[in-house]
Formats: C-alpha cells, sequence, structure tokens
C-alpha cells in the first residue's frame, strides 16, 4: 500500500482519498484541490494499518473519499478513525460479488487474460466521454502489467478473508457504470441507504477541484 501526498497546504480539511485497484498519483496530480490537502492512498498488493494521525495537525479536519475497490479496503482498515464525512463512490464493502459487487467470473476472468489489451479496455470502460477518457490515458498511472495483476490477487485474497464494515454517511451509486454495476451497488447499500448520480466509474473529471467534489457530496 502506497501513500501520496497530492497537495499540501496545510489547510484545516484534508481529504483521505482511497483510490481504486490500479491506480497512481499520475491522473489526480492535475486537478486542482482549493481549500483542501489531499492523501491518495493506492496499490492494495501490501495491506497494512495507515498511520493518518501522525501526518496531520491535532485540529484537522479529515474527509473520507473511497472509491472503488477503495471502498473495501477504508472499510476493513479505518474502523478506528472518526472523519468529519465518510464518502463511497462506485463501490461495495463486499467488491467481488455476484450480488453486491463485481461479478466473480468477470474478476476472475480479468486475472486469467490480464495482458495490455485487457487493461486498455478496463481504462476506457471507466468513462463515458471520449475527451474525460483520452485526459485520464495521457495521465495514466505509472504501473506495470505484473503489478497490476498482482494487484488484482492480492485484492482477490484480502477481500476474501477481510470483511469491511460500512464506515460511511454518504453513498453515491454510479449510474453509468461499467466495472461495478449500479444494481449491485443499490443491493449492497440497500434502500434508501445511497444517492443514485448519472456518474462513469471514474467520476473525478466532472469537477475541476477536490474541494469542488467535497461540496458536491455535501450537498
Amino acid at each position: 500500500m502506497k501513500t501520496c501526498r497530492l497537495h499540501q497546504q496545510n489547510n484545516p480539511d484534508c481529504l483521505l482519498f482511497m483510490a481504486g485497484w490500479g491506480m497512481g498519483p499520475e491522473p489526480f496530480q492535475h486537478m486542482a484541490a482549493g481549500p483542501l490537502d489531499v492523501i491518495m492512498v493506492y496499490d492494495y498488493r501490501h495491506l497494512a494499518d495507515l498511520d493518518l494521525r501522525s501526518q496531520l495537525s491535532p485540529d484537522s479536519r479529515l474527509h473520507l473519499l473511497a472509491w472503488s475497490m477503495g471502498v473495501w479496503a477504508a472499510g476493513s482498515l479505518l474502523q478506528n478513525y472518526t472523519f468529519s464525512s465518510a464518502t463511497a463512490i462506485g463501490g461495495t464493502c463486499r467488491p467481488i460479488d455476484d450480488t453486491f459487487g463485481i461479478p466473480d467470473r468477470v474478476f476472475e476472468q480479468t486475472i486469467d487474460d490480464f495482458s495490455p489489451g485487457v487493461l486498455s479496455n478496463f481504462y476506457n470502460a471507466m468513462f463515458d466521454r471520449p475527451k474525460q477518457a483520452q485526459k485520464f490515458l495521457d495521465n495514466q498511472p505509472d504501473r506495470s502489467l505484473e503489478g497490476l495483476r498482482e494487484e488484482l490477487i492480492a485484492l482477490r485474497a484480502a477481500a476474501c478473508r477481510m470483511e469491511a464494515e460500512d464506515i460511511f454517511d454518504c453513498r453515491i451509486v454510479t449510474g453509468r457504470d461499467r466495472i461495478f454495476p449500479a444494481r449491485n451497488q443499490i443491493r449492497a447499500w440497500g434502500r434508501h441507504n445511497y444517492r443514485s448520480c448519472t456518474l462513469p466509474h471514474f467520476p473525478f473529471y466532472q469537477w475541476s477541484s477536490w474541494s469542488e467534489l467535497l461540496e458536491f457530496i455535501q450537498q
């Protein structure tokens, strides 16, 4: 597991971004912060406890934004933290599941057939707008194919043995998601426990800054 400070200006509000599988800081480095510090966590090949308190001032307000596989990672690792807000988007606490996550067959086939072509198809499937997909591809994560496949295998094993808790006060279903089926997200959170938005799996380029995204969440 890796941690990266995308923005650090000693703001009173800090956003902890638990990213999804296959990510790195590159696709997010050009996204403005606004009046926020942003810490990103990614690469779940080796899970470990996060020591966030040593990185924050005592009066910092910590906001959690967990996305995709990061929803499960946050629910597994961060139960003992108190957040000013905690949001799940485009993921569930049971990420590899025929009913509540990515169907098991799809996940297994991705591992078995993993190749540059499979990765390219995955990246493109995260978007519903070609310009946003191209922006991502121009700044795609600097990750090796071997490392990405290792992360898939590690996530499959960890998700089977570690239960994630629903630690979220806001759960956003990405209605145009071609990775985490929206119907499975809805079933995972239950009736009246989620907010459905017409967003693709990778929604971040819809906003000009992290603070604008946080404002959207808090509406």
